[in-house]
This record gives C-alpha cells, structure tokens and sequence, in this order.
C-alpha cells in the first residue's frame, strides 16, 4: 500500500475556516469520500497526527480528532505500536484509482429506472418585463401586514409549541372547523370536519384521488379543452383520458350519455363554475343531468372548483357536490387563493369512508404538514379578514376585467371574439383567422411579452387563448394588449 507520504492529502482536502461545520469533521467527512471514491485504499496506512497536522496546517489535535471520528465510525483501525490504517474490511472495488483527479459528481446514474414524458414540467421561465398567466390573483393586492401579524403570532404562542413538534396528519382540526364553516356559509356545504382533507394544493388533491380511484386503462372524461395538470395525473394513473365538446352551457351532457352508453366510465373531471379554460359555466339543466348520469351509470365525479371565489356580476352557482345525496361528488378547491401563493391551501370534501383512505395517502406524502399556516388561516377566517380582503379584492379584479374587455373590444374586434367572463381571472379568446398562435407568442417575446404555451390551444378548427388579468394592474393590461396587437399586425 501507498505510504502515508506518497498520498498528495491536499489534493482533496479543502478546509473552510468560515464554515460553521468544525474543521475536524470537514477533514473527516473529506477523508470519507476519498476512501469511497479509492483515492486512499484499504489497508492505506495514515500520517502520524503531528505530520499531517502540519500538512494540512492545523494543530495536531484537531488530526488526532479526525481519527477518533473515523475509528469510530469503523472507517480506520488503529494497531498499536503500528499507527493508524484504513480499515481492511472495508469492501475492495474493481474500479482502483489512477492519478489523483479531481472528484466531479456524476451526471449520469449507474443504474436505469422509468421514465415519464407526462410529468414533462410544461411551465416556462422569463425575463419579459410582461407576462401573462391562466387567471392567478395579483400578490401586490395581498394584505402582508394582516397576514404577518397572525402567522406570527401563531408562530409566538405558546400554546402552538407542542403541535410543531408533532403534526396530526390529519390536518389542524381547529382550521378544519373553522374552513367547513366558511364552505357552509359561502358556498352551502353541510359538511364536517370529517369531510375534509387538508393538501398543499389542488394537483395533490387530484394525486390523491387518482391513487384510491383510478385503475390502469380505467375512463376517465374531461372537457375536450381541460386543465393540462390534471389530464397529466390522470395518465399518470394509467388512466384513459376520453373527451367531450364543450360549449356556452359547458360540458355536453348528451355526448356524456353517448359515451356512457358505448363504455364503462369510472370518472368525469369538470370545472363547472367556470369551465377550464372557456370561462364558461355549466348550465342548471347539465348540472342536473351529469349528478343524474353519475347515479345511473355509478362514475365519480370529480368537481375542480378552482376560483369559487372570484365572481363579479350574479350570486355564484352552488357547487355540485351541494347536492350530492348519493355520495357520487368528489370536491376539491383552493382556499385563500386571494392571499400571497404561501398562504394557500388545497382541500378536499368527500364521504366519510374515502375520507379515512386519503388521510393515510396523505400521511405519507406529506405527514408534516404546516400547522402555523393552518392556525393563521383559520384564525383570519374566525376574524373575518378573508371575508374583507376578498371583499375588497373583488372590486379591483371587476374594474381589471371590464378594463381589459374595453381593450379587447376596442382593439382587438377584427382579430378575435370573447364573451366577458362573469367571473374568475381569466379571458378566453378565440381567433377569427387562422394564426400560428405559436409564431405569435414568440414575437411577442420578442417585445417583452411572455405568452407561455400552455395558454395556447391550437387545433385544425380552433385557435384559442387564455389570458389573465388578474395579476396585472390597467397600465401593465394595456401595456400587454398593445404589444400583442403591435404582434398580430407583423403575422
């Protein structure tokens, strides 16, 4: 074996003086790696603590620290009389060492696993100064001081100390009383806290749903345009993913009992308060018509209310799951959408027995949990500071949209037709023309507008848009328009 002098130690230790880590256990740890990447080989005999002390120009104890570290980690023996050796226990590798070159970590595996081209992230990074989005709330209309003053306080209270140190898995249940009054109160839901699963958003809830319900080649029916994340979990699942038009009433409920009628369907998605990505709702009459065919041919619905909040012009229509007698409505929404995205939280409402299924999925996925936010949140519902910032919120987002639809009408008649959204953040438009709609969002960044593609939806009849306004105050919206108009023109 290599004497302790022949072994250039410098080479691959690296000590950081201002490092909170102690020098001793830097020289340890770097040692370590050395003997796992066979820079230093079993049986290799150390330096005494006095040279190597000196060589790597530390005090001699600090070395004799180094050893105690690694004697007791089994990494060296020590031989009396002998001096100190790498362990010759230590499993042999074919792989022996030439040189001493500088260690870079792998950038392949060594071994193989699958893949997945669904989970492909679709998002998109940018430097435009102006982006838009599906429909996301504007961070600056966030009341931070409010929210700060009760997270911090959560965080303070001495009471709180003992649930940081364990999380029920099951979610705060003084949050959960307090969110299923506020569903009761706003959207007529009788449920409990036992209805209620608490998640980080609504694509873990839809994860979790789809892992209890969904087999492999299992139907699931969506919108002939839906929502990209939860087509993407849906496959996922190894679920078959089977469309149907949509129109000014939603989806097509006749279609859905064609299809019913053609081949066992284990669940419908929809978003029907406001379709994804059209705006539109879905009528009374086809509310009526899909709870019945779910009774009748035994499909789970599963109901996205992903922006219940946000609606401008009429009451909202109730949820579905507000008549779901027969337990066939699974809901799932958002909660405090109108806050900073950090203070939002996903949830679940579903029967009692598949309540007890999910809360065992989500004590795996995520057993912390976040017991602080939840407090905050169910504290600023008890106070009725979501009541009031959404109250003020809601005002702001009408005189947006009815700006931007003053724009689109204006500006933009001979390009494309919309109808003004009677609620949510977002416009859904359609191009009168055929248009790459592609080529455009690349011109327009070129200009400083970020168009991502996941807003586009282009087929051989259709050439259509989702853009947000939510996010944007009047002068960014019309600072936007212009340019996408300045783009249209160039095409």
């Amino acid at each position: 074996m290599d004497s302790p002098v022949e072994i250039p130690f410098k080479s691959f230790i690296q000590i950081d003086r201002k490092s909170e880590v102690a020098v001793f256990m830097q020289i340890a740890n770097q040692l370590i790696y050395a003997i796992q990447r066979n820079l230093v080989l079993p049986g290799t005999k150390l330096p005494g603590t006095r040279v190597l002390g000196e060589l790597l120009d530390v005090h001699r104890n600090t070395i004799t620290a180094v050893y105690d570290e690694l004697y007791a980690q089994g990494w060296v023996e020590i031989k009396p009389n002998q001096g100190t050796f790498i362990s010759s226990e230590l499993p042999f590798t074919e792989k022996l060492r030439s040189g001493m070159p500088e260690y870079v970590y792998p950038q392949q595996t060594g071994f193989t696993f699958r893949k997945s081209n669904l989970l492909d992230n679709p998002f998109e990074n940018t430097t435009c100064d102006y982006v838009f989005n599906d429909g996301v709330p504007d961070v600056r209309l966030t009341q931070l001081n409010d929210i700060s003053r009760f997270y911090s306080a959560n965080i303070k209270r001495r009471s709180n100390r003992k649930r940081m140190g364990y999380y029920n898995q099951e979610g705060s249940e003084y949050f959960k009383y307090q969110l299923s009054y506020y569903l009761n109160l706003s959207r007529g839901l009788p449920v409990s806290t036992n209805n209620l699963l608490i998640t980080r958003s609504i694509e873990m809830s839809l994860f979790i749903i789809s892992e209890i319900l969904l087999s492999a080649q299992d139907t699931v029916v969506v919108g002939r345009l839906s929502y990209f994340s939860a087509n993407m979990i849906f496959q996922k699942s190894g679920a078959r993913i089977k469309t149907i038009p949509v129109d000014e009433e939603g989806i097509d409920t006749d279609a859905l009992q064609k299809l019913c009628e053609q081949q066992q369907i284990r669940m419908v998605y929809v978003t029907p308060h406001h379709h994804y990505p059209t705006t539109v709702s879905l009528s009374v009459p086809r509310r009526m018509e899909l709870l019945r065919l779910a009774n009748h041919y035994g499909f789970v619905i599963v109901e996205d209310d992903y922006d219940y909040d946000f609606r401008y012009d009429k009451q909202p229509l109730l949820p579905l799951t507000g008549a779901n007698a027969t337990g066939m409505v699974i809901y799932v929404g958002s909660f405090g959408k109108s806050l900073a995205p950090g203070f939002r939280t996903g949830f679940i409402v579903a029967p009692d027995n598949l309540m007890r299924e999910m809360r065992k999925y989500l004590g795996i996925i995520d057993r912390q949990g976040d017991i602080v936010m939840e407090q905050a949140l169910g504290e600023m519902i008890e106070d009725g500071v979501i009541h009031r910032h959404l109250k003020k919120s809601l005002k702001i987002y009408q005189e947006r949209r009815d700006f931007m639809a003053d724009l689109l009408t204006n500006d933009f008649e001979e390009y494309l037709s919309f109808q003004k959204p009677n609620g949510g953040l977002a416009f859904w438009l359609r191009w009168e023309k055929p248009v790459n709609l592609l080529q455009m969002s690349y011109q327009c960044a070129k200009s400083n507008l970020f168009i991502p593609k996941t807003l586009l939806y282009q087929t051989k009849d259709l050439s259509g848009m989702r853009l947000g306004f939510g996010s944007m105050d009047e002068g960014e919206i019309k600072e936007s328009l212009g340019i996408l108009k300045r783009c249209c023109s160039d095409l």
